[in-house]
């Protein structure tokens, strides 16, 4: 078995070097000593002694990844990435919690993964108070927030990484609006978060621009005390029977992520609906379901595997207890898939068939 100094020996560095790189302390390193290193670890398969490692750091070899909820298949693919990278590149594996957006969960979880010598997290959850992640910083972890900007004017230690939330739902929208679409609605569950928050503005902010301000709405369903993300679906699917009813129908949808979409498109269906020839239905998110439903799924599709590695490189890179200088970084690299979910609007507007409705009756 291979020891730390057979691979400081194979890469002609010290011992301390390849401890750095193992600690994840190679910002300053040079990426010819780094490179030596890592291939020599690759050589000699060599693996670090988890014991001796908690022993003389009092550090386990993990990352404590928490997230709304894993019913959601985005935190699984989050969830994924994360731990792909963090294993590769720094031996390091991922243990995940289920918070449901709950600030009380989220700083109990804090708690337990302290008591096991956890001193990294990513916590993706999006809450406006973020206090009880300043507390964590404080007592020796690095903390990196995702799905969420840092406030405006505040130092704070913890990190934040986060997609264009409002780029991606400004895209959606014009996507339907070129279509023709003008009678517009965003669908989403009750419960704000600023990831929400931000995609809503981007969803006014095209429809403005193209003079339908007054034809476009935001529709939301699930109890309001709630955030919903392990029932997004189910919410969705509700919501179509609701939408399906409305006198002023919209035509063109853009869902808060494709969770919500595919329980929309579902719930369509069985009303009798068509996707796309009644209603065009656009997701955010980019998940690999949205590929399978019938019709395919029109999407925007957000970084995950960049925004996973920038996260983890956050997390392994910064000393424990970090210093003061927390990083803000928000990935625009949004691409629009387009699928058979969007199409021109039918030729009669929802009012026209509210008035042949009621003519009916």
């Amino acid at each position: 078995m291979s020891t730390i100094q057979d691979v400081a020996r194979h890469a002609a560095v010290s011992v301390s070097t390849v401890s750095n790189v193992l600690n994840g302390r190679t910002e300053k390193m040079r990426q010819e000593t780094l490179a030596r290193v890592e291939e020599a670890i690759v050589a000699l398969k060599y693996r670090p002694s988890t014991l001796a490692r908690q022993l003389k750091t009092g550090q386990t070899p993990l990352i404590g990844l928490l997230v709304p909820s894993i019913a959601n298949p985005m935190y699984g693919y989050i969830a994924r990435e994360v731990e792909t990278f963090a294993q590769e590149k720094y031996g390091h594996r991922v243990l995940i919690g289920n918070t449901y957006r709950d600030k009380a969960k989220e700083a109990s979880f804090f708690e337990d993964l302290l008591a096991h010598g956890v001193r990294r997290v990513i916590v993706i959850s999006s809450l406006a108070d973020e206090s009880h992640l300043t507390q964590a910083v404080q007592r020796g972890m690095v903390v990196v927030s995702y799905d969420r900007r840092a406030t405006p004017g505040e130092q704070s230690a913890v990190n934040h990484i986060a997609p264009d939330n409002f780029e991606a739902a400004r895209i959606a929208t014009r996507h339907l609006i070129a279509h023709g679409h003008t009678h517009l609605a965003f669908v989403t569950v009750a419960g704000m978060t600023e990831s929400r928050s931000d995609k809503i503005d981007g969803f006014y902010a095209a429809a403005s621009e193209a003079g339908l301000r007054d034809q476009a709405r935001v529709i939301e369903g699930g109890p309001s005390n709630e955030y919903g993300d392990s029932v997004i679906g189910e919410v969705g699917h509700e919501l179509a029977r609701q939408i399906v009813e409305d006198a002023c129908r919209p035509t063109g949808i853009v869902a808060v992520n494709d969770l919500m979409a595919l329980g929309l498109m579902s719930g369509l269906r069985e009303t009798g609906l068509s996707v796309p020839s009644d209603i065009s239905v656009v997701g955010i998110d980019g998940l690999f379901l949205s590929a399978l439903s019938n019709p395919r799924l029109t999407t925007v599709r957000l970084p995950v595997t960049e925004m996973a590695r920038a996260m983890v490189e956050r997390a392994m890179t910064r000393e424990c207890p970090p210093d003061a200088h927390a990083d803000n970084q928000v990935f625009n690299t949004t691409l629009l898939i387009e699928r058979e979910s969007v199409a021109a609007p039918p030729a009669q507007t929802p009012s026209t068939h509210a008035r042949k409705r009621n003519t009916r009756k």
